[in-house]
């Protein structure tokens, strides 16, 4: 049996707790390998290579810094194949899927290897007479981040890059459901000339969580998960007095209008409901269907949905694969039957799927339910799976309140021909990512990740110049040389 442990100053080690998850192959629903749980002296060995190589790392120039982040580019894409490959057998995302979620990530790492112009300070001369000021950007110290098992490769990569080229040490703990790809992570970047300790990658569960918490040599906790998870990490982060940025749940919103082009707008549900088999904060879970739209929209939804491959991460012609966990099935497929129990009109029913060979993997098939209101747990809660909920509105005001006074935040996106829709949607949609015509609004790595409301807890997204600012700390300096002329004391405020 495989086992996977730590990645600590540099080496690969397991924990002398003896304690070990299962790690499952999705497809098959097969244990693969083990994970090792570690235990509080893993972390502590973890927090003294990182306190020790954080201050040498701050030392090395942004430039030289920069130069092996971009060393580290160019290894992580002749690895593409190797992680997306490590992502699917854990996760069962198919592989094209997986290969997007690295090359994304890479980005990050690709916008975090212009760090010397990013965190160039300002500079004001005479602010007083003969007073400079300027400000500088320097590290905060250890950054831990703790990441989800939908994105293993992606979510990490949002977190460590600028933290590790704004000069800090990083610790990942990863989810424990899939846990080779961080790893891989980790030693690619050393083969890349990382500085053994600066990046470390220790697993667990929430007993290492705790402890990264409350642990007086962290200084930040970044967070992606579930919003009763995010609420927590950050409610114990700033009782820890940590920065933290901790993105939780969604229920993403996808608008069609009348005048939308209906192809392209079943293309985009498609791909953004079902593709990940919905395991995506970006997923569409909600489409708003807006007049007399709704029943030709939901025959072309039905249709595609009908002819969607599903398979095993293996097969290279599978267009969505299965759940994580046989847990996570079963909650999926209690959702499925709160649904029709509270009324929603089940037009699609996945629950019941079977693959010769694969009669054990965790495959729940696309689910679509219609006339779904917003009282229902369906459309009020996550579910994180292949369910598509379609909700008909008479109007666009309607569609808008709609998505405003949902708790979530995350993402949402409108379908339409017209400019002044579009307009009027962007700014008076309280959510924090917005789509026109683009079913998934993710952004790029040079603009910042993060939604508004319960979908985000604290004052900063992911990735950007909000990702820079949150890995490191402005200080400011105001400087008068020695002169000749002798000005006395002063005992009020300088001014000009």
């Amino acid at each position: 049996m495989n086992r996977i442990g730590n990645f600590i100053n540099g080496k690969n080690s397991l924990s002398k707790s003896n304690k070990f998850d299962n790690v499952f192959d999705p497809s098959t629903g097969e244990i693969k390998s083990e994970v090792n749980l570690s235990n509080y002296d893993d972390l502590e060995n973890c927090i003294k290579s990182s306190k020790k190589s954080q201050k040498e790392w701050s030392d090395i120039t942004p430039l030289k810094r920069s130069r092996i982040l971009q060393k580290y580019k160019l290894i992580l894409e002749e690895n593409i194949d190797e992680l997306a490959k490590l992502v699917s057998s854990e996760h069962g995302k198919t592989i094209e899927d997986a290969k997007g979620s690295v090359t994304r990530g890479i980005e990050v790492v690709e916008f975090a290897s212009g760090i010397p112009h990013l965190i160039k300070g300002e500079f004001s001369q005479n602010v007083g007479t003969d007073i400079d000021s300027w400000s500088v950007r320097q590290p905060i110290g250890i950054c831990a981040g703790i990441t989800p098992f939908n994105f293993p490769a992606m979510v990490p990569m949002w977190m460590y890059p600028i933290a590790i080229a704004c000069g800090n040490s990083f610790i990942l703990k990863p989810s424990e459901k899939d846990p080779s790809c961080p790893i891989k992570l980790a030693e690619l970047f050393s083969e890349a000339g990382l500085p053994d300790g600066v990046f470390n990658v220790i697993n667990g569960n929430k007993d290492i969580v705790n402890h990264l918490l409350s642990h007086d040599d962290i200084s930040s906790i970044s967070f992606v998960g579930s919003t009763n998870v995010a609420k927590y990490i950050y409610e114990q982060g700033g009782k820890y007095h940590k920065r933290v940025q901790a993105l939780g749940g969604a229920k993403n919103h996808l608008v069609v209008m009348p005048d939308a082009d209906l192809d392209q707008a079943v293309d985009g549900i498609i791909g953004a409901g079902y593709g990940s088999a919905g395991e995506r904060c970006m997923a569409v879970s909600a489409v708003v269907a807006v007049g007399d739209i709704s029943n030709e929209l939901i025959k072309k939804i039905t249709d595609k949905a009908e002819k969607i491959k599903i398979g095993p991460w293996t097969d290279n012609n599978s267009e969505m694969g299965p759940l994580i966990s046989a847990d996570h099935k079963k909650k999926v497929i209690n959702y499925i039957d709160t649904g029709i129990k509270e009324g929603a009109n089940l037009i699609l029913d996945g629950r019941d799927i079977k693959l010769q060979g694969y009669e054990s993997g965790f495959f729940v098939g696309p689910t679509l339910f219609d006339n779904v209101n917003k009282d229902m747990t369906i459309y009020k809660e996550e579910i994180f799976g292949p369910v598509l909920s379609i909700l008909r509105v008479p109007s666009y005001d309607n569609a808008v309140e709609l998505i405003n006074d949902h708790e979530y935040g995350n993402g949402t996106s409108i379908y339409t021909s017209s400019g002044d829709i579009a307009r009027h949607f962007t700014t008076n949609i309280k959510i924090g990512m917005v789509g026109i015509n683009v079913p998934i609004p993710v952004p790029m790595a040079f603009h910042t990740f993060g939604g508004w409301k319960n979908s985000l807890f604290g004052s900063s997204g992911m990735h950007g110049i909000e990702g820079m600012n949150f890995y490191s700390k402005q200080k400011t300096v105001t400087s008068r040389w020695p002169s000749t002329i002798k000005r006395g004391s002063e005992f009020k405020i300088p001014t000009n």
